[in-house]
């Protein structure tokens, strides 16, 4: 969770690009931006706002600008003093003098304070009472061009960066640094900011960058004797270059951002965005990653003599941010000099979000060891669009010792939604116990909330309590549930009343437990486990394994019986096939058989299965009481003696009829006189005494002529049926109900049918003309198409 920051925030008519704070009283900020040359309606200007409370800034002065120029797009505090501040501010000349090689970019104004109020109430300049009548004074000073005019037809040539080096106060010299934007080839140039309207004579160095690079961003720091150090990078390289009032060094390359691999997919390399000087040793950069992929802060060291930087720290930003916008730095200084230095750090990111860190730094040890990245807070959304600029706020030692004041380090940014947002972050003194001992206080930034490892810790802990507290009420509802055994007692917690209605038994109750309540010792494991020895017993060896192997004459044998397996499959499904057509034969052969089956049998009955179809089994009540079950065994017995003599076997022979009765059994309604095997007197045994119809009070078996195994006389049993096959015909014994659905008897057909089947019957060689119609009867034909399409056809 972020820390709450005081902040307080004032919107304004006109976009924002550049900020900066009076570097003597943190209670001023002046901002400008506009809208352009020729932009109706947004115009350009420059404001001064008062931050002296946290909850509250207004808007002291405003210095509305010429539109016909350029907005401000770089301004920097240069001088100051009760009443009034000398601002530097980045202002392009307009178009039509840049045609002509007029580009008057950097100007100068003075803006007056407003007075400070007494005790009472009125206003007071030094001491003395002023009238509310005098207004604040703001003027321009002066316009120079310092950048070398170009030569190009397209001049397109802004000052994109303006820096100051922080005032030396021994010397009281301040520089000055300003960068080019969209020039054919960069130019960084220093001068001296101490005066109000620089010339070429205050230039102390010009920088010539390589046709088609640009400064990315500069910086100055002060360092003993009253020199200077200018540093500044270019989109891929780092130079740092020493800078005095009577000579200047060439810059030298201090880092670089090396090319990727060339076998990598990303051919791109990561960019330079702003870099600060922390100390004249170390130089803290803030680099975008190729595609917005990230952001990352690196701290270079800057070592003695001619040798490259070396890279002692990496920070890599919060994964929200694909790349940052603005970087600012500010000192807290130590009052010992023995005593670490913390650095606060403000980075923007594209997200509209702005990260505070702060940075340790001993001057009494190595940089490697010493140095670490903090993250203090982490502020989201905090404008409506993108944030174009940070400023913090000077922040001076205490002249005396004053533990009870409580003192701020400030942070304004802004964006292009014309927001301005000052936060007031508070210091604390470090260590507690200076104070107790009457050293001079230390401030450093005050923990207002937790850092990002205590909420993550936090967060981890919430999250084991929340995934603990699960686990104990799904176990208590498994437990009541009666889905595992009881290790809470989870049922004891419930009333009787809802036990009742809720607890169910455990569903494993007397399986035992699943996994055994002791483990095996080792010892006995070892002992059942089977030792080398049995293992290569085991395992067969080669000889054997070769005489596992088949010869080749072994295969090519076993080739050969599957060879003559499969003509015996061949040669059982032809006969399958011929099994299956033996019912189709020719017309004239079933007519002779028809023939030769009428003419021999006589008048000796045949088999009709027809009546036995319509049998089924039927069976009616005994109306006689006196016939007992012991007497139904000797006349079946009796008929069985009688069935073998009819059959003409002997009661030798074994009887091949099946145990069970497949014929159906036959009960009369009602009793018959006569005997249906023959005359009274041929009464069979056993039955003189019960009458000469008593054997017929039982069920009567009745059989065909054939017995179960002869095959039956299919030429008095079913009908011919005759069906064309394409140009030919085919004769088979059908059921005599399938022939009567299928086909029409002879004497049945038309004239027209009878005449075109005995064009085919005669082109088939299965009748002839002289064997006359009569042979012909009782067969069944099916429909000739050709009778049925003419007769559609003359219909």
């Amino acid at each position: 969770m972020a820390p709450a920051i005081a902040n307080a925030k004032l919107t304004l008519s006109y976009p924002i690009y550049a900020a900066d704070f009076d570097p003597k009283n943190n209670a001023f900020l002046v901002v400008g931006g506009g809208g352009g040359e020729g932009r109706s309606g947004v115009g350009n200007k420059i404001t001064l706002i008062d931050t002296s409370r946290k909850q509250h800034i207004s808007e002291v002065v405003q210095v509305d600008l010429s539109r016909d120029e350029d907005s401000v797009t770089s301004l920097a505090v240069a001088q100051s003093s009760e009443t009034s501040a000398t601002v530097f501010a980045g202002i392009n000349s307009s178009e039509k003098d840049q045609q002509v090689g007029r580009n008057e970019h950097l100007r100068s104004f003075s803006l007056g304070y407003p007075p400070r109020k007494g005790k009472d109430g009125t206003a007071t300049e030094d001491g003395k009472p002023k009238t509310s009548e005098n207004g604040i004074e703001t003027k321009p000073l002066d316009k120079v061009s310092l950048f070398t005019p170009t030569t190009g037809t397209k001049r397109e040539t802004y000052q994109r960066i303006l820096r100051l080096s922080p005032i030396n106060s021994d010397t009281g010299i301040r520089l000055g640094a300003i960068a080019t934007g969209l020039a054919p080839a960069g130019e960084v140039v220093v001068f001296d900011a101490t005066r109000s309207s620089p010339r070429e004579k205050e230039v102390y160095q010009r920088i010539q960058l390589k046709t088609g690079e640009e400064a990315a961003d500069v910086d100055l720091i002060g360092t003993k004797g009253g020199d200077h150090l200018l540093a500044y990078c270019t989109d891929y390289d780092v130079y740092v270059t020493s800078v005095s009032s009577g000579s200047s060094t060439k810059p030298r390359f201090l880092h670089g951002t090396p090319h990727p691999d060339v076998f990598s997919s990303g051919k791109k390399r990561p960019t330079f965005r702003s870099l600060r000087f922390l100390t004249p040793k170390l130089i803290l950069l803030l680099q975008n990653k190729p595609g917005k992929s990230g952001a990352e802060l690196l701290l270079l060291e800057v070592p003695d003599g001619t040798g490259l930087g070396v890279l002692v720290l990496r920070k890599v930003l919060h994964r929200s941010i694909k790349s940052a916008t603005a970087l600012s730095v500010a000192l807290l200084p130590a009052s010992l000099p023995h005593q670490d230095i913390q650095h606060v750090i403000a980075v923007a990111g594209a997200d509209i979000s702005l990260t505070i860190l702060t940075l340790y730094h001993s001057p009494t040890r190595a940089p490697s060891s010493s140095l670490s990245f903090r993250t203090h807070s982490t502020l989201h959304n905090i404008h409506p669009l993108q944030m174009t600029a940070l400023a913090f706020s000077t922040f001076s030692l205490p002249t005396k010792p004053t533990y009870n004041t409580p003192q701020y380090l400030k942070l304004a940014s802004t964006s292009m939604s014309s927001t301005v947002i000052v936060h007031t972050l508070p210091l604390e003194t470090h260590p507690q116990t200076s104070r107790h001992q009457g050293a001079p206080a230390r401030y450093i930034l005050k923990k207002t909330g937790s850092s990002e490892t205590a909420q993550m810790g936090f967060s981890i802990f919430i999250s084991i309590i929340v995934v603990a507290l699960g686990a104990f009420l799904l176990q208590a509802w498994t437990e009541i549930r009666g889905g595992t055994p009881e290790y809470l007692g989870a049922k004891g917690w419930l009333s009787e009343r809802v036990r009742d209605y809720v607890v169910l038994p455990y569903m494993f109750e007397g399986l035992g437990p699943v996994m055994p309540a002791t483990m095996p010792n080792v010892d006995r494991v070892r002992e059942r486990a089977p030792s080398m020895e049995d293992v290569k017993k085991s395992v067969p060896s080669m000889e054997e394994v070769k005489e596992s192997i088949p010869s080749i004459e072994e295969v090519r044998d076993s080739v050969s019986s599957m060879e003559e397996m499969q003509d015996k499959i061949v040669d059982g499904a032809k006969n399958t096939r011929d099994s299956v057509v033996h019912n189709v034969r020719s017309l004239r052969s079933l007519l002779s058989q028809r023939k030769a089956s009428l003419t021999s049998g006589g008048d000796k009955p045949r088999y009709d299965g027809s009546i036995y179809d319509d049998l089924h089994h039927i069976e009616v009540d005994d109306d006689d009481d006196d016939d007992d079950d012991d007497d139904d065994d000797d006349d079946d017995k009796e008929d069985d003696d009688d069935d073998e003599d009819e059959d003409g076997e002997s009661d030798d022979e074994p009887s091949k009829v099946p145990q069970s009765r497949p014929y159906p059994m036959v009960r009369p309604k009602h009793r018959v006189k006569g005997n249906l095997r023959g005359p009274p007197n041929q009464g069979r045994r056993g039955d003189a005494n019960r009458g000469p119809m008593a054997q017929h009070n039982r069920p009567q078996r009745i059989r065909p002529n054939h017995g179960p195994h002869t095959q039956p006389d299919h030429s008095s049993t079913s009908h011919i049926l005759v069906l064309p096959t394409g140009s030919s015909i085919a004769a088979s014994h059908r059921d005599p109900h399938i022939a009567k659905q299928a086909g029409v008897p002879w004497e049945e057909l038309g004239d027209d049918q009878k005449k075109l089947w005995k064009e085919r019957l005669v082109a088939a060689g299965e009748w002839a003309a002289d064997e006359g119609e009569t042979v012909l009867k009782g067969v069944f034909f099916g429909q000739l198409a050709g009778v049925v399409g003419a007769a559609v056809g003359g219909g």
